[in-house]
């Protein structure tokens, strides 16, 4: 199984973090083993000082497939949540000044939480999927699919051009502005349209 990421697909969370917004999508990857397993608490890290939340459409991916043309890619995933890449911040502006890899930063044990997923159906892709993420009950991060840079569709097309997509392999498809820190005793609450699918407190 493996986890894909997006990159700066939504400009205003490009700019918050002071990076150009890209002319395609900008992908990376976290590997199995950062995958929170339903049931196991989240700690926050001991190598990083600035531990910060990034909420995300998630998409689960239903079928295999490689050299996905765009408008055939809704036949490839038929599931969807909402997760959080967490980073750590001051380990990745480090790696940036040096021109290096980002995974120590980004790919690290239990660093990708995924909520319960639900079925994504025709009728949903029709329109705007809402999603938000509450820490302490306090409203922090708000997006929908329509504010993306690139379509589901398209991060798929272009994913499936450099590396086969398989049955259970996830994409989160980019945070929107409102990245912030967390820290030890803050509850995180993310929701797909009105519905709760996850809530943990960071240990």
């Amino acid at each position: 199984m493996k986890i894909f990421c997006v990159g700066r697909n939504y400009a205003e969370h490009a700019r918050e973090l002071k990076n150009e917004v890209p002319p395609e999508p900008v992908i990376f990857l976290k590997p199995k083993s950062a995958l929170l397993t339903p049931g196991f608490q989240f700690y926050y890290p001991e190598f990083t000082n600035e531990l910060h939340y990034e909420a995300e459409l998630v998409l689960y991916i239903s079928k295999n497939g490689k050299y996905i043309p765009e408008e055939q890619a809704t036949r490839y995933y038929d599931r969807i949540s909402v997760g959080i890449d967490f980073t750590a911040r001051d380990i990745q502006a480090e790696l940036k000044k040096k021109g290096l890899p980002w995974e120590k930063a980004k790919a690290w044990d239990g660093s990708a939480v995924v909520g319960r997923m639900h079925e994504l159906t025709a009728d949903m892709l029709k329109k705007p999927i809402e999603f938000s993420l509450e820490v302490n009950n306090e409203l922090v991060q708000q997006g929908n699919s329509n504010d993306m840079l690139f379509s589901f569709d398209r991060i798929i097309a272009d994913i499936s051009q450099y590396f086969a997509l398989n049955i259970g392999d996830l994409i989160f498809t980019g945070t929107p502005a409102g990245v912030g820190e967390c820290v030890v005793g803050d509850v995180l609450i993310g929701h797909l349209g009105n519905e709760k699918v996850f809530e943990f407190e960071i240990k």
